[in-house]
C-alpha cells in the first residue's frame, strides 16, 4: 500500500489515507519544506494523500482567495485550511494520530 500520493488530483488514495492539497509556487523553500514533512510522515507509516496545485493556477489563485492566504504554501487537510508558510510538524503530527486508524488487538490476545 502507498502510504504518499503526490497527485495531480486523478488519483484516488486509499480510503483511510487523509487528503492534504498543497498550494505551491516554485522557488518556495517552505513548499519544499512542507512536502519533505510530508514524506517525513509517510514513511513513520501515515497514510497521506497528497494533492499539489499551482498558486499561480486558476484554482490555486482561487483557493488562496477562499482561505486568505498570505503565504505559500497553503495547505489544506480534507478541504480545509491547515496552515499557510512553514508546516508544523507538531500540529500536523497531532492531527495524524488523532485520525489514525485504532490499533486491534491480535486474535487470542
Amino acid at each position: 500500500m502507498t502510504s504518499y500520493l503526490k497527485t495531480d488530483g486523478a488519483a484516488a488514495g486509499p480510503r483511510d489515507s487523509v487528503a492534504v492539497t498543497v498550494v505551491e509556487t516554485d522557488a518556495c523553500h517552505l513548499c519544499a519544506d512542507a512536502h519533505d514533512v510530508l514524506d517525513e510522515f509517510a514513511r513513520r507509516g501515515y497514510s497521506i494523500e497528497v494533492t499539489t496545485r499551482d498558486l499561480r493556477s486558476p484554482e490555486g489563485q482561487a483557493l488562496m482567495l477562499h482561505h486568505r492566504a498570505a503565504l505559500s504554501p497553503l495547505v489544506l487537510v480534507e478541504g480545509r485550511f491547515f496552515s499557510q508558510g512553514r508546516l508544523s510538524r507538531g500540529k500536523l503530527a497531532r492531527l495524524l494520530e488523532d485520525r489514525r486508524p485504532a490499533q486491534r488487538p491480535a486474535r487470542g490476545a
